[in-house]
């Protein structure tokens, strides 16, 4: 069984990564962000929408992302966000990042070894 503080440290370090990523696909909603984040991990990663949410305020206060009121047709009002160029380049950066981590896990630990 994880450690749940190492397990809440990864799912904050990963945080911006998963969002960015999903909304570079295209504009979403935090409950999408969130359910999409939970269903294409199989379930090892998930997020309280209490905790999104601040999330996705911090990174539209940073520029990463921009938020826009929208209410499709017969739904409730929901904010969609996309991301902007400078979340491209955070994204980019990121990805780069845990590219690396993952690697240098591999190497230490053996992480690909079946």
């Amino acid at each position: 069984m994880p450690w749940p503080l190492t397990e809440r440290e990864l799912k904050r370090g990963s945080a911006t990564l998963l969002v960015l990523a999903l909304v570079e696909e295209t504009a979403r909603h935090g409950y999408d962000i969130g359910k999409l984040i939970e269903t294409r991990s199989a379930g090892a990663i998930s997020f309280h929408m209490a905790s999104l949410y601040p999330l996705l305020y911090r990174m539209e206060t940073r520029g990463w992302i921009v938020g826009v009121w929208r209410q499709p047709s017969g739904e409730r009002k929901r904010r969609y966000y996309r991301i902007t160029p400078a979340g491209r380049k955070m994204l980019a950066g990121q990805r780069g990042v845990w590219q690396d981590f993952v690697a240098a896990l591999d190497r230490v630990a053996g992480l690909k070894k079946g």
